[in-house]
């Protein structure tokens, strides 16, 4: 069989135009691995971080032996929970006791996808970036619920339904909000409110012109999160250990996890929402831009950009973190009480007065 010479170089035209084709989609997946490698290292720095503040609060020697500074803690703890047996109870419901953290924990890392931690630097610019971020944050719950009624303990049980009626009480207020900075910027895009704020530097951010709706968003995300003196649906003197007391090894570390990643989000988003996401606080004229570094230029806000919004990020989660070890836990009345009588009120006559002003503006 004789090939023409026209074949064979068709032929390989054809191979190596596939062959580029799989580099081209290996490389649009490397942002992806980046997030969550990235995220990862995160998740092991609050919970570092964590440790050491609580320490300082309370007078008492931190996590200092394994590693410097004790670095290397979380990352022991972590192989702990991987290395440790996966009990399942006998006369659960297997499935829904698999899946029940999975869910809690994906929901969660989809909302990164319209998070900008950057100029330009972000997986999914979409024009309805923070409202599909409250849809995805309402399935978390879910999964906590599920995990208690499979666990077929009444205690698991009590602290799933206890997750579901939190996160309903407080999920309303913070989506008025959210609304509200929506019609302020003129869109819900994420990446549009962090520029709808950099016309006039620190002055114009939205914590100065929403700053009731900025207590209210704090609050409600703490409660979202769960953290003290929200934490009654896991909390260990009440519920023992809530929707968590069936679990054991990796299904655990997941829950541990859930924690920590959805106070990293909420933090990013107060950062996004109300602290001008990357930009600086005062208006600034770049220096490379007098010796016409164009790619440097790109480069270098990209990584300052990245670095503004982590360390307005990381003011939140110092203050979460203290209030955690400084404020005693509400009860659940209480809590529910907070959430329909005071911040829905609250978040929305915070939205008619948006409103209103929006329409006299026009």
């Amino acid at each position: 069989m004789i090939i023409d010479r026209v074949e064979v170089e068709t032929i390989n035209s054809f191979s190596k135009s596939e062959l580029f084709k799989e580099i081209y989609g290996l490389i649009g997946i490397l942002p992806i691995f980046a997030l969550l490698l990235g995220i990862t290292i995160e998740v092991l720095v609050i919970v570092w971080l964590e440790r050491e503040i609580s320490a300082s609060i309370q007078q008492r020697i931190g996590p200092e032996y394994a590693g410097p500074l004790g670095l290397l803690q979380a990352i022991a703890d972590g192989t702990k929970l991987l290395l440790k047996e996966d009990i399942l109870p006998s006369r659960g419901d297997i499935p829904l006791f698999s899946i029940g953290p999975s869910i809690a924990v994906i929901s969660i890392l989809l909302s990164f996808l319209v998070i900008p931690l950057g100029y330009r630097f972000v997986l999914a610019d979409l024009s309805i970036g923070v409202f599909l971020w409250i849809a995805i944050s309402s399935i978390a719950p879910i999964g906590l619920l599920m995990a208690g009624y499979s666990s077929n303990n009444k205690y698991s049980f009590s602290g799933g339904l206890r997750a579901a009626a939190q996160s309903i009480s407080y999920e309303i207020p913070l989506t008025f909000c959210v609304l509200a900075i929506s019609l302020l910027s003129n869109s819900s895009s994420t990446v549009d409110i962090v520029e709808a704020q950099s016309k006039y530097g620190f002055f114009g951010w939205n914590l100065w012109r929403q700053p009731i709706g900025f207590l209210v968003f704090l609050i409600s995300s703490l409660a979202e999160c769960e953290r003290l003196p929200f934490d009654l649906p896991e909390a260990e003197e009440e519920l023992v250990a809530g929707y968590q007391t069936e679990y054991s090894g990796i299904k655990y570390g997941l829950f541990y996890l859930v924690s920590y990643l959805n106070l990293l989000v909420s933090s990013l988003f107060v950062t996004v929402l109300y602290l001008g996401g990357w930009n600086f606080s005062i208006p600034y004229i770049s220096f490379f831009g007098f010796f016409q570094m164009n790619k440097i230029i790109g480069i270098l806000e990209m990584v300052i950009g990245i670095f503004i919004t982590l360390t307005k990020a990381y003011l939140f989660l110092f203050i979460s973190i203290t209030i955690r070890w400084t404020l005693p836990r509400m009860r659940m009345d209480q809590l529910l009480n907070l959430g329909w009588k005071f911040l829905l009120p609250i978040s929305l006559g915070n939205l008619l007065l948006t409103t209103s002003s929006q329409l006299v503006s026009l």
